[in-house]
């Protein structure tokens, strides 16, 4: 093991990829998952003095925290809960003998704290806490030697140190070099001094490219650099490809057990590693690695005609092919049969992710986050896949497609909150996964290539993920008349529409200025100015959406926003809906950009040769964009807020005996055909079995008669029926669950509104359904998702505003407040602050 474990205090970027290449990172206990820096190996340092929350480290260790170092009450409270292999034991010297035989079996490991570096105490934990790993942070002011390291190292220990003491470059008396830190406990038996190094490909499994030798200098300029740099016995240092161009980038780099050897894991760039330009010194590659290369090399240059580019270009024939192989293998009996049809199962599959740009490497990397979740859904197979089980297949055959029955019921899960615990009430109260730095890796490539290029980029990425060969993606008032024809009907309903939205929206804006006298002659105002150059995000995937359009363009012009950018996917035949079209010559937008996804975000965010930069990026999307969205608000290049965090679309209903069943059965509808990602919760008040039974037949029924019932299907087996004993349990636990819409199905509906305390929007009583609000009532239907509505608001005429202060100081004002400001300056050290009173004051002395 490394003798060191480096605790995050502070860290420049390079720094902290070099320590990302040897081991984990120890994190402070974060705020929100945002905070977490993305990192392939972290612990999470809970050094809290709260009582544990069971939520949060779950939360933690769901994300990808290899470990949770918790103190002594909380493991108290956590052992038995939590996997012993994910917890670490924060113990101080002083309560060490406090440790009991179930905690110590209940832990992975223990980080001392400790004033010094006692290896006798070291020695003695370990022997308690036998196969366990032991961590020191010590208080000693003074760095540790190399011999101190070798020492801890020797007996299973690490030596916690803050990466405020870590540097790149030499060691001084106040920072550790990083490598000279990794390299201690190294020792070789060689008498060059040399240690054999073993490289193994990242991006193939960890197939083994070679055998090399490394030393210390080569050893501390690969973890420096993240590239690829040994020790040739015969001409020295070694930086691989520094002439063939078949350059390595460093992922990680591991000891052995013994300390006398070691692994690069490594990105080949180039031909390969072998100077016989292969990929591997022993031999060409095979099996997975092999197929995917081979796809790789065909979904660039498969001949029109061939089988392989039918699958590439042909999404329906890739989806069905898949589908076929995978019942294929359902049905298989014999060994040879089940490897025969997994193999053209695997074959399919892997032509869709390459077609994605998805790697064998991204498909361990998911594998090895779901195995680092400790939170785990039942596993039940969804409902059109439950069927009785096949009759054997005699022999291989030609094909069927799998039979799905679409009378199948649909139904949600049902959970009541008087049986059950608090941890499982806590996990109601969960969306789906949203894997959100998983989704910022996915989409910064995206992004970079559109702020480098620029609308090169942008048509690219259109041609790639709509499928839409365009020479521009602007398009600029005037519009075309053409682009705009509607049905009379439609026209009438959007313009309805409009005025209803504008009338409230209008009624929100900020017009006179604020104006309060603090003091005598002290004279404090606020006034509110418009975002100059605001972009809409319109989606554009399994719906189209002129509503998203009306809601975030009157808005922008009630506030007055100089510039409106209006971005959505385009058509296949590269054109923008009509409806969308309309509504962007209503609300005056100043460009229509046909684009979606992150590329659409990263041309509003940075600009591009065509694509006006935006100061704030607002619009409902899926994970590709609320992805993006996040990514860019953190770039200070950029220089862009957003409206809010968004995921997918959610209601919860709350129902009485008063309520009838077929209206709520719509609500909850209404937002499960938004994508199979959507979430609908229904809160039953006293409503019993049959009750119940009533509305999830309303439910059933209803859906099978939608044309998106194969949405519906997915995203109601993924909701739940809660039932609560009041109307006070059932408010709290939707105040709990801070949904996007609320609808109150209950007696008195208007009542209860006063109770509500998180929610995005709320619908009172049965005649008010969410699609009024989603389309004309007049508010908005951009609001908060995935809980988020604890904290933010939906979007309103205010979003598109910014307040600005202004403050006006007479000669006697200045008298009064001056040496109160002085005051205050002096106390905090300022001394130019309170110079710039005092001159002042002077001045007006007769």
């Amino acid at each position: 093991m490394s003798a060191l474990l480096p605790l995050l205090d502070h860290a420049e970027d390079d720094l902290l990829d070099a320590l990302a290449r040897i081991g984990p990172v120890v994190l402070p206990a974060p705020q929100k998952p945002s905070q977490i820096p993305h990192l392939p190996s972290y612990y999470i340092y809970a050094n809290h003095d709260t009582s544990a929350d069971l939520e949060e480290v779950t939360s933690w260790l769901d994300q990808g925290a290899e470990k949770v170092i918790v103190p002594l009450p909380w493991a108290k409270e956590l052992i038995g809960i939590v996997p012993a292999n994910r917890l670490l034991l924060l113990l101080d010297v002083a309560n060490v003998s406090a440790v009991s035989d179930t905690l110590r079996n209940g832990v992975s490991g223990v980080l001392l704290k400790t004033p010094v570096v006692d290896l006798d105490l070291i020695s003695s934990l370990k022997r308690f806490f036998v196969g366990c790993a032991i961590h020191v942070q010590s208080d000693e002011a003074t760095l540790p030697s190399a011999s101190i390291l070798r020492q801890l190292a020797g007996i299973g220990a690490s030596l916690v140190v803050p990466t405020s003491q870590l540097t790149l470059s030499a060691s001084t008396k106040t920072q550790l070099n990083v490598a000279d830190a990794f390299i201690a406990p190294i020792q070789s038996d060689r008498p060059d001094g040399l240690f054999p190094t073993v490289v193994s490909s990242h991006l193939q499994g960890g197939r083994t490219l070679g055998m090399v030798y490394s030393s210390a200098e080569s050893i501390k300029e690969s973890i420096i650099t993240g590239k690829g740099v040994y020790q040739s016995r015969k001409h020295g240092l070694w930086r691989k490809g520094e002439t063939s161009g078949a350059t390595q980038d460093v992922v990680s780099i591991r000891l052995d057990c013994d300390a006398d050897a070691l692994e690069f894991s490594v990105i080949q760039n180039g031909a390969g590693f072998c100077h016989l330009n292969r990929t591997s010194c022993f031999g060409e590659i095979n099996g997975l690695a092999a197929l995917e290369s081979t796809l790789q090399t065909r979904l660039a240059s498969a001949p029109e005609g061939s089988y392989t580019r039918r699958l590439f270009d042909d999404q329906a024939l890739l989806q069905s092919k898949i589908m076929e192989e995978a019942d294929e293998l359902c049905r298989a009996e014999t060994k040879d049969d089940i490897a025969f049809e997994a193999a053209d199962l695997i074959y399919f599959a892997l032509t869709r992710c390459v077609a994605a740009g998805v790697t064998l490497a991204d498909i361990e990397d998911s594998l090895d986050q779901k195995a680092k979740k400790i939170t785990r859904r039942p596993g039940n197979a969804k409902p059109q896949f439950v069927k009785a089980a096949p009759p054997p297949k005699p022999a291989p055959s030609i094909p069927a497609a799998p039979q799905t029955d679409p009378s199948a019921p649909i139904r949600m899960s049902t959970s009541d909150l008087s049986t059950i615990t608090p941890q499982q009430r806590s996990q109601l109260l969960h969306r789906p996964v949203l894997k959100s730095d998983e989704m910022i890796s996915k989409v910064k490539p995206i992004v970079e290539d559109v702020r480098i290029r620029g609308d090169a980029a942008l048509l690219e990425l259109t041609a790639k993920f709509d499928k839409v060969q365009m020479t521009s993606t602007v398009i600029l008032p005037p519009f075309a008349p053409e682009s705009m024809q509607l049905p009379d009907n439609v026209r009438d309903a959007i313009d309805k529409a409009y005025a209803n939205i504008w009338k409230f929206h209008e009624a929100q804006a900020e017009k006179a200025t604020l104006v309060v006298e603090t003091m005598p002659g002290v004279v404090c105002s606020r006034f509110a100015r418009p975002i100059a150059r605001v972009g809409l995000y319109v989606p554009g995937g399994t719906a189209i959406l002129p509503s998203t359009a009306l809601m975030l363009g009157i808005p922008a012009q009630v506030a007055g926003c100089k510039e409106v950018v209006l971005a959505t996917p385009p058509r296949p035949d590269g054109s923008i809906s009509p409806e969308v079209m309309y509504v962007a010559h209503l609300v005056g937008a100043s460009a229509v950009l046909k684009a979606g996804g992150a590329q659409a975000v990263a041309a509003m965010a940075y600009g591009t040769a065509t694509v006006p930069k935006v100061d704030k990026i607002f619009g409902p999307g899926n994970q590709w964009v609320t992805a993006a969205k996040m990514l860019v608000q953190n770039d200070t290049d950029a220089l862009v807020a957003i409206d809010m965090p968004a995921g997918p679309s959610e209601v919860l209903v709350i129902a009485d005996h008063t309520s009838n069943p077929a209206f709520v059965a719509a609500d909850l509808l209404s937002q499960a055909e938004h994508g199979i990602d959507s979430q609908v919760v229904l809160v039953g008040i006293k409503l019993s079995s049959a009750e119940l039974a009533t509305i999830e037949r309303e439910v059933d029924e209803q859906a099978h008669a939608l044309e998106r019932v194969d949405i519906v299907r997915e995203s109601v087996a993924k909701s739940i029926i809660v039932k609560a004993s009041s109307v006070a349990e059932a408010i709290a636990f939707s105040n709990d669950y801070a949904p996007e819409h609320l609808i109150l199905h209950l007696e008195n509906a208007r009542d209860q509104v006063a109770n509500i305390d998180n929610a995005g929007s709320v619908f009172v009583g049965p005649y008010t359904p969410e699609s009024c609000g989603d389309y004309a009532s007049g508010t908005n239907h951009t609001l908060p998702t995935n809980g988020y509505a604890r904290q933010f608001s939906g979007v309103n005429t205010l979003s598109f505003q910014k307040h600005i202060t202004s403050q006006e100081i007479s000669p006697a004002g200045l008298k009064e407040l001056g040496p109160i400001v002085v005051t205050l300056a002096d106390c905090e050290g300022l001394q130019a602050h309170a110079n710039a009173v005092r001159i002042r004051l002077r001045a007006a002395e007769p």
